[in-house]
């Protein structure tokens, strides 16, 4: 294990991590964290760093066997991984991706500020399987965003701290911080318009969450097609329109039972549900149990 500060700015710190096989059971673990602050005129890595051998290339190329998120908050520099270069600015982030060779590194006369975290696991090789992340799209524009230099704390005080699973919760912080980072991309890939077309639908369908479900006719007041609601309603909520609305209808369906003035099948016809068996069913595939059960399991 290293760990480094530097005493007098207070701007560095580094650590690479062991981990056990009870760790690893979670198929997540975190290698590496750290954030320094890189002056302009400076070499860099700094020489005799204190950086294990494999991790000291990073000016010049270099292959790793984990992943690596770096997020850029102050100056400039570049950024390349499979021929592709990239110019790095301040809210930049970047990935680095197992075996895939890259360098990055600031501008000599400028200088950087850097936050990154290292990780591994089968549960991050299967977000590259299914797409959700990518050494072909490994540089994200997602400017200074206080909830990701947030969780850079987080995982460096888990770091620093190593309370007991502090592997387990630091793992879970680097999939926040992927979370954010798609979610950004997400928002990004769609006009205003698009964003706009969402909340119009959210509202007509808590304003009409008593009718039944007619997506044709949201779709039609909205002036769009059905396919292209879908579409959009999709890519900024990751669920349907009517996956939407079968949860809050669901939602509104617990806080009516709770209140215990009405029966089940007064609860369904009221949300819009011509079939009482129909409600029930999906009422206990969201919540785990009946709509019959739901009073008392609120108040016991």
């Amino acid at each position: 294990m290293i760990d480094t500060k530097d005493g007098a700015r207070g701007a560095n710190f580094f650590r690479y991590l062991t981990y056990s096989d009870e760790d690893e059971k979670w198929q997540m673990v975190c290698t590496d964290a750290g954030y320094s602050e890189v002056q302009p005129y400076t070499l860099y890595p700094p020489e005799k760093d204190g950086h294990p051998r494999a991790f000291q290339y990073v000016a010049v190329g270099r292959t790793l066997n984990e992943y690596q998120i770096i997020y850029i908050t102050k100056g400039q520099g570049i950024f390349q991984s499979q021929g592709k270069r990239y110019r790095v600015v301040p809210g930049s982030v970047f990935m680095v991706f197992p075996g895939v060779k890259h360098y990055y590194k600031p501008v000599y006369e400028i200088g950087w500020v850097e936050h990154w975290v290292g990780f591994k696991g089968r549960y991050f090789d299967l977000l590259v399987e299914k797409g959700l992340i990518s050494p072909a799209h490994p540089f994200h524009e997602i400017g200074l965003q206080n909830n990701v230099l947030d969780t850079f704390s987080l995982i460096i005080d888990e770091v620093k701290n190593q309370k007991p699973l502090y592997q387990v919760k630091a793992s879970a912080r680097i999939l926040s911080l992927i979370s954010d980072v798609i979610a950004f991309e997400r928002r990004k890939a769609q006009p205003n318009q698009s964003e706009q077309l969402v909340e119009q639908a959210k509202f007509l369908m808590e304003e009409n969450i008593y009718d039944d479900i007619d997506l044709n006719s949201i779709a039609e007041r909205l002036g769009v097609s059905t396919s292209r609601l879908n579409e959009v309603f999709k890519t900024y909520t990751s669920m349907t329109p009517y996956q939407y609305y079968i949860h809050i209808k669901m939602h509104m369906a617990k806080i009516l039972l709770a209140e215990g003035d009405l029966s089940v099948k007064e609860v369904a016809f009221k949300l819009g549900f011509q079939d009482q068996y129909h409600f029930s069913r999906l009422f206990k595939s969201k919540t785990g149990i009946a709509p019959s059960q739901w009073k008392s399991f609120v108040y016991e």
